[in-house]
């Protein structure tokens, strides 16, 4: 599937007050020319409800799961959704799945055994009724061991929180093939403090979490660089912020690393739909 080299990764596609506005919002991004819009999981939810309307307004871009939790959504639930969207749009979602953590699992009445557990997902949209096809879905995997699961039994994977070495070395456990679709948070602005406070009003919960902590940890944090919503070294490291030209600077840096699209996420210090920063960013669109 292509989805272009740059895309939008936005809960508030999904969180946004008035649905008037996302659907003329995600027009516009089309227009814009992004490859993919992506939207995420959340607490579970209708994400393929939401994942239509982006459908309605939009006639090339591609829309994305950017993951829904396999623990809150059952398989054939979501095979059965993804056919009918194909069906009745003509273009597939890509759907992006994701094992979260253990508490997730444990609310599902589960063992935490993501390898096993993703396994079994596939193999259920597999055998479903209506299957998604491997190439219609991919998964989001940190470890090596998903990541080799994400190459032979999806599209590819998409990656959060890493940075463009992680990118180097998942592309080469994927192999020159499956896609590679790294989240990349941004921040425009390019006051150091102001952008770096920014960044931490939305990622300092994810830093904490211990799925995520452990994937930086991976990629060389250390505790001191976790604490406190996370050291300037690590939000530099994971955050592109500033002016376009250093957001540019940090896509390519994982396009050059071997990423086949990059998912930016807006974040803002104000609330609603970053409409003015997309607009900034729309000559990244590619």
């Amino acid at each position: 599937m292509d989805i272009g080299t740059t895309g939008l990764w936005s809960p508030e596609l999904r969180l946004h007050a008035d649905p008037a506005e996302i659907t003329e919002a995600a027009a516009e991004l089309d227009e814009q020319g992004w490859g993919a819009l992506w939207i995420p999981g959340l607490g579970g939810g209708d994400i393929l409800g939401d994942a239509e309307r982006l459908l309605r307004a939009t006639r090339r871009t591609t829309v994305a799961t950017g993951v829904l939790s396999i623990w809150r959504h059952p398989a054939e639930e979501m095979a059965a959704g993804h056919a009918r969207l194909r069906r009745q749009y003509g273009r597939p979602v890509l759907l992006g799945l994701g094992v979260s953590d253990a508490a997730a699992a444990h609310r599902a009445g589960t063992a935490y055994r993501p390898l096993s557990a993703l396994s079994g997902y596939l193999d259920e949209l597999d055998e479903s009724p209506t299957p998604v096809a491997a190439g219609e879905r991919l998964v989001a995997a940190m470890g090596p061991k998903l990541t080799e699961l994400a190459g032979r039994r999806s599209a590819g994977t998409h990656p959060f929180l890493v940075t463009p070495d992680f990118t180097a070395t998942a592309r080469g456990l994927l192999g020159p093939v499956p896609l590679l679709a790294p989240y990349q948070a941004v921040v425009v602005d390019d006051d150091p403090d102001r952008a770096r406070t920014t960044a931490r009003g939305f990622l300092s919960t994810f830093i904490g979490m211990g799925h995520y902590a452990a994937s930086l940890r991976r990629q060389g944090f250390s505790e001191d660089d976790l604490a406190h919503g996370g050291s300037d070294r690590l939000i530099d490291a994971v955050v592109a912020w500033g002016d376009i030209d250093a957001i540019d600077k940090r896509v390519r840096a994982h396009l050059d690393a071997g990423a086949t699209h990059v998912a930016l996420h807006v974040i803002s210090a104000h609330g609603g739909l970053p409409r003015t920063e997309w607009r900034a960013l729309a000559p990244l669109a590619r």
